[in-house]
């Protein structure tokens, strides 16, 4: 359940699953821990006179991500946010690749050499997730923990078979 203390928040996400392709249990799990924390705590502010708690619906279409906000009642569409996914190639698909050497670091690296890859890792994130508050600052407000969250979902949604 979402913090509702301010109701400029998500209090529901959902995945569009029918652009995306069987994920290996590592993505799966990264989804899933996103999406709990994103639900106990951000800020999520859309453009416009709405008052939260928002569902927010993501799904990809012709390049593009399209956040459909709604209201509390999760029926009627206060907006949508059409972000491209242009501007994100190239770091999601170095996070992706810092990701599978992560993973594969876990099963055979040294304590150390699993530290410097996730700190490449963490500096990646961060990044997406930076872009992504500036791609979106007329738009959406949101905290840095919602668009590292946010981000997360993203790649997620970018892997399509």
């Amino acid at each position: 359940m979402a913090n509702t203390k301010n109701n400029q928040c998500i209090a529901g996400i959902y995945l569009d699953q029918k652009t995306t392709i069987r994920r290996r249990p590592e993505v799966e799990h990264e989804q899933a821990v996103a999406i709990y924390d994103l639900l106990e705590e951000n800020h999520f502010a859309p453009a416009g006179d709405f008052t939260g708690p928002y569902s927010v619906h993501m799904r990809t279409e012709d390049n593009r991500i399209y956040m459909d906000v709604r209201g509390d009642n999760d029926e009627e569409n206060l907006t949508t946010i059409i972000l491209p996914l242009t501007p994100f190639r190239r770091i999601v698909k170095d996070y992706f690749m810092i990701c599978e050497s992560y993973y594969d670091a876990i099963k055979k690296a040294s304590a150390a050499q699993i530290e410097t890859i996730d700190m490449a890792r963490r500096g990646l994130h961060n990044e997406g997730s930076e872009q992504l508050r500036e791609v979106l600052s007329e738009k959406v407000v949101m905290d840095e923990n919602t668009a590292r969250r946010l981000f997360t979902l993203i790649c997620v949604l970018h892997i399509r078979g």
